[in-house]
């Protein structure tokens, strides 16, 4: 049986002292031209985030009236000792068509110069509706694919509560061993997230697991932080 691990994190006060990132909008006929050192989209109706590493980073992002957009965003540009270049190139589809209703499509294609053996192609698609959204990321990289179901549901009051979840299914290639010669090539993990503001502080309690435990957890390579149940709760307030 899992064993379950509990974090409780207390009521964490921090003076926000942003250091903004740069970012340069134009205007060139049909189309918005965006450049910045953050990414300046999400993906699936913001439900897939572009990668960032503590590295320099920069891209580019164009939007054409019509829905179609296209960009490219280096969340590593290789100039830090022991890190590698990465340029993630995408393009998509959005249509929003009011408030209440929009979808979007897309891929990204993760790309590693000089080390075209690690590079990795993702499909993700988005709905929104009313003020929930709900997503589906498919990707296949060197050796595993995986496949992602996203939901973030804005629920009304009284609860005015902000409920996200995700369930994945990861597949390896290569069942890694453990244990008296067992082998794990398949497995499943998911999180919920439950977060509302309340009289000035942000709370907000997550919840994650997945399919292995003990020994198993040798062969995870999920999206969590942990193999195994993880619970932690946070509360911040931000003072400036």
């Amino acid at each position: 049986m899992n064993k379950l691990k509990a974090s409780l994190l207390a009521v964490t006060v921090f003076a926000c002292a942003d250091a903004h990132a740069q970012v340069l909008q134009r205007e060139l006929g049909d189309y918005d031209l965006q450049l910045g050192t953050t990414p300046t989209r999400s993906m699936a109706q913001g439900l897939v985030q572009p990668s960032q590493s503590g590295t320099f980073q920069g891209g580019l992002d164009l939007t054409h009236d019509s829905g179609w957009y296209f960009g490219q965003w280096s969340p590593s540009m290789g100039i830090a000792r022991d890190s590698q270049l990465e340029l993630d190139s995408y393009s998509g589809f959005k249509r929003p068509f009011n408030n209440r209703f929009g979808y979007e499509m897309g891929l990204i294609r993760y790309s590693h110069p000089g080390l075209s053996a690690n590079d990795s192609n993702e499909y993700y698609a988005g709905l929104t509706l009313l003020e929930s959204r709900f997503g589906a990321a498919f990707s296949q990289a060197p050796g595993r694919a995986d496949s992602t179901l996203l939901m973030d549901l804005a629920l009304q009051p009284p609860l005015a509560i902000n409920l996200s979840m995700k369930y994945a299914n990861h597949s390896l290639d290569d069942a890694v061993g453990y244990g008296d010669g067992r082998l794990v090539r398949v497995f499943n993990d998911w999180s919920l997230n439950l977060s509302r503001p309340w009289a000035g502080i942000d709370l907000n309690l997550s919840y994650s697991g997945s399919s292995l435990s003990g020994p198993q957890c040798v062969a995870y390579s999920g999206h969590n932080g942990y193999c195994e149940d993880y619970v932690m709760f946070k509360a911040e307030r931000t003072l400036f």
